[in-house]
C-alpha cells in the first residue's frame, strides 16, 4: 500500500504541471497591481476565496459578507481587498510591493446563492512577456447605447481551427471568447460584460457584438485565428464610444482642421502662381532688356565722340571739329 501511495504521488507531481490551464485575464506584473474579479450576475455572493495555483492550491485570502476578509499569513501586508462592502460583487485583490515570486496563476473562487460556484482564473506574467497589441488595423466610432458589432476575416482561405476575441488594456488582456473549432468547443470567459459572438465549424469570419455600449467599452479589441495548417493571423480594432458633446467637438475639430488645410493649399497655390508669372515676365523681358542696354551703350558712345566744350586756340581763327564720317569742317569764327 505504501508503494502504491508513493507511485500515485509521483504520477500526480508529473501530470499536474502538464494539465492545460485556461485563463480569463492576463495581467502584467507591476509593483502595485490589481487582479480584477467582478461577478456579473445578480444573485448573492455568500463567500469568495483567492488561491494561487501551484502543485496544489494555496489560499491567499478569503472573504465572507458576514465575517469580512482574512488575509493568509504568507500574504499579510502584501495584499488587500479593494472593496469589502457586504453587498458588492467586486472582489478585486490588490497587490503592493509585488515581485517575481508573484508571477503565476490565481483563482477567484465564489460561492453564490442560488447558482452555486463560479471561478475566474488570472495569469500574472513578467512585464517583458506581456503582449502589446500593436497599431490598430481599423477604427470605429460609436455613440452610447448602440449595439456595436466588430468583425474580422482571415486573409488565407483555409480551414480554421481556433478563434478568439480579446480586449487589450495597458495592464491587462481580457479573453472575451475562445473557440476550438476542430473539436466544436467554445469557452466564454468571465468578462464582466455581456458579449455575443459566433463559434461554429466551417465559419469564414468572426464577429463579436457588444450591446448597449458605454464609454468603458472604448479600447482595443483583438481577433485571432489559427488555421489547420498552423498559420496564425491577428487583427486589432479600436472602438471609441463618445457622448454627444464629445462627438460634436470631434466633428468641429475635424471641420476646422479641414478648413485650415484648405487655406494652406490655397495660399501655397497662390504663391506658386505668382512666382511662376513673375519668372515668365522676366524671361520674356530679358531679350528686350539686353537690346535696350545695347542701344543705350551705342548712343552713349556716339555722344562721347563730341567734346564737352569747343576748344579755342585764338581769336579770328577757324575752329575745326573732328568727326569720323566728315572731313575737317570749319566752324564760325569767334
Amino acid at each position: 500500500m505504501d508503494h502504491l501511495t508513493l507511485l500515485l504521488a509521483i504520477l500526480y507531481v508529473y501530470t499536474v504541471p502538464c494539465e492545460e490551464i485556461s485563463w480569463d485575464t492576463t495581467v502584467k506584473l507591476a509593483k502595485n497591481m490589481s487582479l480584477e474579479c467582478v461577478y456579473p450576475l445578480a444573485d448573492s455572493v455568500t463567500q469568495i476565496e483567492w488561491f494561487k495555483i501551484k502543485m496544489e492550491r494555496e489560499s491567499v485570502a478569503i472573504f465572507n459578507p458576514m465575517f469580512r476578509g482574512i488575509i493568509r499569513e504568507a500574504y499579510t501586508d502584501r495584499v488587500y481587498f479593494s472593496n469589502q462592502t457586504a453587498a458588492s460583487n467586486d472582489m478585486t485583490l490588490t497587490f503592493y510591493n509585488a515581485s517575481e515570486a508573484d508571477v503565476g496563476f490565481y483563482s477567484c473562487f465564489l460561492h453564490t446563492f442560488p447558482f452555486g460556484t463560479w471561478e475566474k482564473v488570472i495569469r500574472v506574467v513578467p512585464s517583458d512577456s506581456f503582449e502589446d497589441a500593436g497599431p490598430p488595423n481599423s477604427q470605429m466610432v460609436s455613440e452610447p447605447g448602440e449595439n456595436v458589432t466588430l468583425t474580422c476575416q482571415p486573409k488565407e482561405k483555409c480551414l480554421l481551427e481556433e478563434m478568439s476575441w480579446e480586449k487589450i488594456q495597458p495592464q491587462q488582456i481580457d479573453v472575451l471568447i475562445s473557440c476550438n473549432l476542430s473539436h466544436g468547443r467554445s469557452y466564454t470567459s468571465k468578462y464582466p460584460r455581456q458579449i455575443l459572438s459566433n463559434c461554429s465549424r466551417g465559419m469564414k469570419k468572426a464577429f463579436v457584438t457588444i450591446p448597449n455600449v458605454t464609454g468603458s467599452d472604448s479600447g482595443l479589441y483583438r481577433c485571432g485565428f489559427k488555421a489547420s495548417t498552423g498559420e496564425k493571423e491577428t487583427f486589432v480594432m479600436r472602438l471609441t464610444v463618445t457622448d454627444g458633446e464629445t462627438n460634436t467637438q470631434y466633428i468641429l475639430f475635424v471641420a476646422s482642421g479641414a478648413g485650415v488645410l484648405l487655406l494652406l493649399v490655397i495660399l501655397i497655390t497662390t504663391i506658386t502662381v505668382i512666382a511662376y508669372k513673375r519668372r515668365r515676365r522676366q524671361q520674356q523681358r530679358g531679350p528686350f532688356k539686353d537690346f535696350w542696354i545695347t542701344q543705350n551703350r551705342a548712343a552713349n558712345n556716339y555722344r562721347n565722340t563730341f567734346p564737352a566744350s569747343p576748344p579755342s586756340d585764338g581769336a579770328g581763327e577757324d575752329i575745326y571739329v573732328n568727326h569720323p564720317t566728315f572731313s575737317r569742317v570749319p566752324r564760325a569764327r569767334v
